[in-house]
């Protein structure tokens, strides 16, 4: 498993707008090899800005390298660089290798 994760700080008031973006994004992921999963979380309110983060899992690496290299990436973040105004700051990229894995029995 291959963990790519990245925080966001929203201006404060622009919550609702940030997410808003993101809800209404054509992501193409479920349709890219190696996807498993994705999640965005919000955070707590910080002294100016509130922290989100992205959570995207992928069977290894190579799927997530070959998912920025896409035609799919590019439909999906196309036009995400016209909403600086909601963030408090760029985002950070964080990538992890898993080490162990547990899961609910069932």
């Amino acid at each position: 498993m291959y963990l790519t994760m990245n925080r966001f700080k929203v201006k404060p008031g622009q919550e609702a707008a940030f997410e808003a973006v993101w809800k209404a994004r054509d992501s193409q992921l479920p349709s890219v090899p190696g996807f498993i999963s994705f999640h965005l979380m919000k955070g707590p309110a910080r002294e100016g800005y509130t922290l989100y983060a992205s959570h995207t899992l992928w069977q290894n690496e190579t799927a997530f390298q070959d998912w920025t290299k896409s035609e799919a990436f590019r439909m999906a973040h196309r036009g995400a660089g016209g909403h600086g105004d909601l963030y408090a700051g760029p985002p950070e990229l964080e990538v992890f290798d898993a080490v162990q894995s547990l899961a609910m029995a069932g």
